[in-house]
């Protein structure tokens, strides 16, 4: 039985709370029970925790509330892992709303890193904000990361289901926070947030926060229906009824919003054609500059724009309350990462519409993207060989030009080897350990057939007669999934799926035209001499003209 005097301080801890999250998100928000559950686990028990709740629902207002709430008791500076600079944005700013000042360590403020490292030395950060990619620099991870952790209040691990590679999303940076996780010190409570996790992908996540704590993870996991949001599939013949259905269509739907494609390509050629036919749009992709994202970006939150057209780079983070719809021009290749990129729309608004185009031509797109996984071992085996006989560093690009694999996959192969310990990033590029290591095949295998899995699941959602917001909640696992009333399933109310022939000829001219636009390079890959050709650094300009 709790005692009076306990019964005050319980009472006193929540007011304290409350007041935190209304200088957060105004004087008449409440802390929701499961918000409160979880803060009460951080902040007061110390735990480590993994809260698997809808977008929209308030997971950062639990680290925001109990940042404020460790800080006031002397405790040091949250850690929030975020995997994007504009989720990293988002997040200063609401952060800045409640009080708390918060500073991020990225590759686009590097002139900065000094003075934000004095700062926390001197206590004035409330919140440090590192991409995961940050984890493995190889200053940061030998020379500033262990002091902070051994200094941090908190640790917050956001998007969490990247660390799975179970997940649609698996990131081989966020693997490397197990190593971080065992070396906290104790007492040190741990955030993990998402909102697209299975169920498999949820005890996954649950396991490695555990390592190096006491006890199991604290797991607090939600309903997932969005009640604003409107599912529809319109399937159309050919790739230009698509694009002429979009054109004539795009002004029918609410406010602004996104256009996802599956492709850099898709993004850009969508992006000028809607543009020829007179609808405010711009691009947006992985490959374009920094300073053309954050325009972007930008245009869309200031309301200049009916729509960004983009690949999956703008997706987790990405938060603009009012988004009045998500299209999809071709099917993503599984339903939990649809789930989560129409999970951007309507966070503030009664009702938003979603979308989907799906095309033929998604199946060969989701068949490139299953070629990347994992290589087969005998890669694996030649990479690790022409790392040994170096002796010293390589670089991905001098690597490159040995190994019969591209950059990014290159790249995403040797961050597993690091995570697993074959390999290490030091200065200077990679290094072999030394460290026996076993190809697990089966594991590969096994992930392989769920990605298989996936693809036809989201296959199935397109023919599906019934409920489309059920069947996505059953596919994320949610025990409380029915039918939501509003798709087109359950309304019976389809979108129209004509396309006017003079919108389908200007489609298809579109796609016809030939060409594509290379940019020019400035410096010579690297490696080039090894292989005979006596070419580096910077292009000269005679030669690049």
């Amino acid at each position: 039985m709790t005692s009076g005097a306990g019964q005050r301080e319980e009472t006193d801890f929540r007011e304290e709370a409350e007041r935190c999250l209304r200088a957060l998100a105004g004087p008449s928000a409440r802390l929701r029970e499961d918000q409160w559950t979880a803060i009460q686990a951080l902040a007061r028990d110390r735990r480590r925790a993994l809260v698997v709740q809808r977008t929209g629902w308030g997971k950062s207002a639990v680290y925001f509330v109990t940042t404020a709430l460790l800080r006031a008791r002397d405790m040091g500076p949250t850690i929030i892992i975020s995997p994007l600079l504009a989720l990293m944005r988002n997040q200063i700013e609401a952060a800045a709303r409640a009080g708390l000042r918060a500073r991020t360590v990225n590759s686009a403020n590097v002139s900065d890193w000094d003075e934000i490292y004095a700062e926390i030395a001197a206590g004035s950060v409330d919140l440090l904000l590192v991409s995961p990619e940050r984890l493995n620099n190889p200053g940061f991870r030998d020379l500033v990361l262990p002091k902070l952790a051994a200094t941090a209040g908190m640790l917050v691990v956001d998007e969490a289901h990247c660390i799975s590679d179970w997940g649609h999303d698996f990131r081989p940076d966020y693997r490397r926070l197990r190593t971080v996780l065992e070396n906290l010190p104790p007492g040190v409570p741990v955030l993990a947030t998402t909102a697209t996790a299975n169920a498999r992908v949820t005890r996954d996540v649950a396991e490695q926060l555990a390592s190096g704590a006491d006890g199991e993870a604290l797991v607090l996991r939600g309903p997932l229906d969005r009640e604003s949001l409107s599912l529809a599939v319109v399937e159309l013949p050919a790739a230009q009824q698509r694009l002429g259905w979009l054109a004539e269509h795009l002004d029918e739907l609410p406010g602004s919003g996104i256009i996802y494609t599956l492709t850099v390509a898709a993004a850009h050629e969508t992006a000028a054609f809607l543009r020829d036919r007179g609808h405010d749009v711009l691009p947006y992709t992985g490959r374009d500059e920094q300073e053309q994202r954050l325009s972007a970006e930008r245009a869309l939150l200031d309301g200049e724009l009916k729509a960004l057209v983009a690949t999956s780079a703008l997706g987790m983070g990405f938060d603009k309350p009012d988004l009045g719809f998500v299209v999809h021009l071709g099917a993503p290749q599984s339903p939990v990462a649809y789930y989560q990129q129409i999970g951007r729309a309507g966070r503030a608004l009664p009702r938003a519409e979603v979308v989907l185009l799906p095309g033929k031509e998604d199946r060969d797109i989701w068949a490139y993207f299953a070629s990347l996984a994992f290589p087969p071992e005998p890669l694996v085996r030649t990479t690790l060989g022409a790392l040994g006989e170096a002796g010293r560093p390589l670089s991905s690009g001098t690597l490159e030009t040995q190994i019969d694999l591209s950059r990014a996959r290159l790249e995403m192969m040797l961050k597993v080897l690091d995570v697993d310990g074959a390999v290490r990033k030091v200065s200077g590029g990679w290094a072999a350990t030394g460290q026996p290591w076993v190809y697990d095949a089966e594991r590969y295998a096994t992930v392989a057939a769920e990605r298989h899995r996936e693809q036809q699941a989201m296959l199935d959602y397109l023919s599906t007669p019934g409920c489309r917001m059920e069947y996505l909640r059953r596919q994320l696992d949610d025990p409380e999934a029915q039918p939501c009333g509003r798709c087109d399933n359950c309304t019976g109310h389809p979108w129209p799926a004509e396309v006017s022939a003079e919108g389908t000829a200007q489609a298809r001219a579109r796609l016809l035209r030939p060409g594509i636009d290379i940019s020019p390079r400035r410096m010579w890959p690297p490696g080039m001499k090894p292989l005979g050709v006596d070419v580096a650094g910077k292009i000269p300009a005679r030669v690049s003209a």
